[in-house]
């Protein structure tokens, strides 16, 4: 007879503070992780989001059209699980490249926000059924590279000395949407709830997109999906790198 897996732990948060979400596009966080953000929220914990780029190439419409839209459309999906703090890089949508330039960017926020936890998404080349998108891939890799740039004060100087930004050390980097997770954060009804209001914020690009699935049947779905790994009705799975 198999025996079957262990419940994924907790994750381990005494003392959290603040907590980083660092992702490519607007709507990137909306697909089941913002159930955590409404939990820490409501627990008190500050959450920023930082946007790598404005999700302009993600309509067909203008680009410049797209941006304001899409920026309108995130802020009312922070609004729906309690994020107060939303940046953006401008970095171009759908062209976003890595390197030194992206991961100084990020340490930079890293420094200024000073999170105890760095979450990003899946970077992985296969994720979600298929091959992942090429945003994704750089923002996740990125956001894992600026994170421990942001702790190395032999890395990128000019930005403790010419910016004033002293060295940072995030406990932990998580990664949403990852194969393999370590830890499950638990939410509850009213949370999964604030998750799938927090997709439909993202109005007209769900209008945009042929054939996508309704936030309130699917969101619900991947958190139960959670929750049994958890041991629990919902949660939102995580693989957890101890920095």
């Amino acid at each position: 007879m198999n025996t079957p897996p262990a419940p994924l732990p907790p994750l381990p948060e005494d003392g959290v503070r603040r907590v980083l979400c660092i992702v490519a596009h607007p709507d990137d966080m909306e697909y089941g992780t913002s159930a955590a953000v409404a939990a820490w929220s409501g627990a008190g914990i500050e959450v920023s989001y930082l946007l790598l780029t404005r999700g302009e190439a993600g309509m067909a419409q203008d680009p410049a059209v797209v941006a304001p839209l899409r920026e309108q459309e995130q802020r009312a999906a922070c609004a729906r699980v309690g994020v107060e703090h939303l940046r953006y890089l401008d970095h171009p949508d759908g062209m976003l490249e890595g390197g030194l330039a992206l991961r100084r960017d990020i340490a930079r926020v890293v420094r200024q926000v000073r999170p105890d936890l760095v979450l990003t998404a899946n970077f992985e080349v296969e994720a979600y059924g298929g091959l992942n998108q090429a945003d994704h891939r750089v923002a996740g890799l990125a956001a894992a590279d600026g994170t421990r740039d942001a702790a190395n004060p032999w890395v990128f100087r000019e930005l403790a000395e010419g910016e004033g930004l002293a060295p940072w050390r995030a406990r932990a980097l998580l990664v949403a949407g990852h194969p393999r997770p370590t830890h499950a954060k638990r939410v509850d009804a009213e949370q999964v709830q604030a998750a799938v209001e927090s997709l439909q914020a993202h109005e007209a690009y769900l209008a945009h997109v042929q054939g996508h699935p309704l936030p309130e049947e699917f969101i619900p779905e991947i958190l139960r999906g959670g929750g049994e790994a958890a041991g629990s009705e919902h949660a939102v799975v995580l693989r957890v790198f101890d920095l």
